[in-house]
């Protein structure tokens, strides 16, 4: 399933940063630490900082898959001069050597054979085979060009959704970092008081695992986004010693909050600019071809034929360029094929062609229909995280003042401690749904973009 459709659908790697649970046990997060610790001690590679174009341009120039793609217009081009080379006439050159013993013969017992023929011939007429030939290997050409650019166009919708991704997780790496500096203040603090005896050893102990837990975040959203870098990495044939830091984008409110062009509007620009769909119109337009070639079979074909030829035989006697000359012969010739009955051989491809077509029909409909739910999805995914990030606005502002006064109260020893955990949680769950809706909302305006225009920019 593709990147886009699980971000689509609250991504698991925007949910399992902001729903992290508190560990059980610390032991997995001093592992964490340690193996992070270990990352960065080893010798640095040389850092690649990347726009989304610069990840676009590469991937266009260095993706296997295109590179192998790009192959199959090749083979295209080559099957297209090939029926291009039909109209020409066909010239061979023959010749021909034998030697006959005839032990029991009375005359010469031990003869041999030669002949030596030059043959050229010509289709004048075959029903329309070459013409409905070349017809379709140019579209075979257009249909090898569209399906490389429909591959570029799905690696460049998957590089949006990862370098989002990145962005989302690059944040939350900051956020989870601010609830853990806030929480371990408070763990500092706690601990003063019960030394002083203002709060009790289990009050102390709670206060200390929230910080734990948050601790573990941080470490949690930072592996989240080195799995992010991988797979960016990957999709750009980027080797393993390679370092790949994203470059950071200005994410407005604008663009979060501003109303999308009218649905049926990108609904049209779509069916425009779809690569898949007109790759699909292309292969009806091959098979609309192909019910036409197939018909020529029901017409004769008229063909040319010349020649030259000559021989050597060596019992009669003689020498062989006497021989070759006496032999010496010219020949022209007209054929003309009806075909009568050929075991429904042409009515069988001519009705394969028309299912071929209806099939062709079935799947430039259903891609118009794929179409129209994808831009209906990203509409009500961006309408949803519109939603979203007015009502997380809202939560946010009274999470912060509750969990600025309940911490100032903390701070005097005027707080229960399961009301300083709870502010603290609700603090956090509405940073990371803010952040949640703000990256939804990007991506589902840039995929309407792209779906509009065949392009876009973060930029």
């Amino acid at each position: 399933m593709s990147p886009l459709n699980n971000f689509a659908v609250e991504k698991p790697t925007f949910i399992d940063i902001m729903t992290a649970k508190q560990p059980k046990l610390i032991v997995a997060s001093l592992l964490l630490c340690a193996a992070a610790a270990c990352a960065a001690a080893q010798e640095p590679a040389d850092t690649l900082r990347w726009t989304y174009a610069d990840c676009v341009a590469h991937a266009r120039e260095h993706n296997i898959e295109l590179k192998q793609s790009s192959l199959n217009r090749e083979n295209a081009l080559s099957a297209l001069e090939e029926a291009n080379a039909q109209w020409a006439p066909s010239l061979s050159f023959t010749t021909t050597h034998g030697f006959t013993n005839t032990p029991w013969s009375e005359g010469n017992k031990n003869v041999y054979a030669s002949s030596y023929g030059v043959n050229a011939a010509w289709t004048v007429w075959d029903g329309g085979r070459r013409s409905g030939e070349i017809k379709r290997n140019k579209a075979e050409v257009r249909k090898s060009e569209n399906d490389t650019e429909t591959l570029f166009r799905s690696i460049e919708t998957e590089l949006l959704s990862i370098y989002i991704d990145l962005l989302y997780a690059r944040e939350a790496i900051s956020v989870n970092r601010s609830q853990a500096e806030a929480s371990a203040a408070q763990a500092e603090r706690a601990e003063r008081l019960m030394q002083s005896g203002r709060i009790a050893a289990p009050e102390y102990a709670q206060i200390k695992a929230q910080a734990d837990a948050d601790r573990y975040n941080v470490v949690s959203a930072e592996a989240s986004y080195a799995s992010q870098c991988m797979q960016l990495k990957r999709l750009l044939e980027l080797g393993i010693n390679s370092q790949l830091e994203i470059m950071p984008v200005d994410v407005t409110e604008e663009q979060v909050i501003a109303p999308l062009p009218p649905m049926e509007q990108s609904y049209a620009m779509a069916l425009e600019t779809d690569a898949e769909l007109q790759g699909k119109k292309i292969a009806a337009e091959i098979a609309e071809i192909n019910i036409r070639t197939a018909k020529s079979g029901h017409y004769p074909d008229i063909s040319l034929q010349a020649g030259l030829s000559s021989g050597y035989y060596s019992n009669p006697g003689g020498n062989w360029a006497t021989q070759m000359k006496h032999a010496f012969n010219e020949n022209v010739g007209l054929t003309i094929s009806v075909p009568i009955f050929d075991q429904k051989k042409t009515k069988t491809a001519i009705s394969q062609a028309k299912i071929a077509r209806l099939n062709s029909m079935l799947d430039i409909e259903s891609r118009e229909n794929e179409i129209a739910r994808t831009v209906e999805d990203w509409y009500i995914s961006m309408n949803s995280a519109q939603t979203r990030y007015s009502a997380g606005l809202s939560r946010l502002e009274s999470a912060r003042l509750s969990s600025d006064l309940v911490n100032e109260r903390f701070q005097v020893g005027y707080v229960q401690v399961t009301e300083l955990l709870q502010a603290h949680s609700t603090l956090a769950s509405a940073r990371h749904e803010l952040l949640q809706a703000k990256y939804m909302a990007l991506l589902a305006r840039k995929m309407v973009e792209y779906l509009r225009n065949a392009t876009v920019s973060l930029q």
